[in-house]
C-alpha cells in the first residue's frame, strides 16, 4: 500500500490532519496548516488522530502552528496525540509545549 499524502483540512470546526510526513512533505503540510488558522478567529482543536507516522518533524510542524496561534491570539489544542508520538514529544521535553485537547 502506497503512503498518502499528507493533508490538513477543516471539518466541522477542526483542523483535520491527515497522510504519511516525512522531510520531503512536512513543508508542504505546515503551510496548509498555517493558511487554515490565519482563517481563524477563535480557539481551534487539531486532530492529528489520522496522521500515519510519528517523526520529529511532526513534532516541529505543531510548535510551528502552536506558535502561530498564539501570536494570532488564538487557543490551539491538539486531540488524537498517538503514543509513538507522545513518546517523542516526551524524548524531546515538549510535552509541555503541546496543549493536548483530550
Amino acid at each position: 500500500m502506497s503512503p498518502s499524502a499528507p493533508r490538513a483540512e477543516l471539518r466541522d470546526g477542526e483542523m483535520i490532519v491527515t497522510g504519511e510526513v516525512d522531510a520531503s512533505s512536512v513543508i508542504g503540510l505546515r503551510q496548509q496548516g498555517e493558511q487554515l488558522i490565519s482563517g481563524i478567529n477563535d480557539g481551534l482543536v487539531v486532530d492529528v488522530s489520522g496522521l500515519e507516522t510519528a517523526h520529529s518533524v511532526v513534532l516541529s510542524m505543531m510548535l510551528c502552528w502552536e506558535r502561530l496561534a498564539r501570536k494570532q491570539g488564538i487557543d490551539l489544542s491538539f486531540r488524537g496525540i498517538n503514543g509513538r508520538l507522545a513518546s517523542l514529544a516526551s524524548l524531546s521535553n515538549l510535552s509541555a509545549q503541546l496543549t493536548r485537547a483530550d
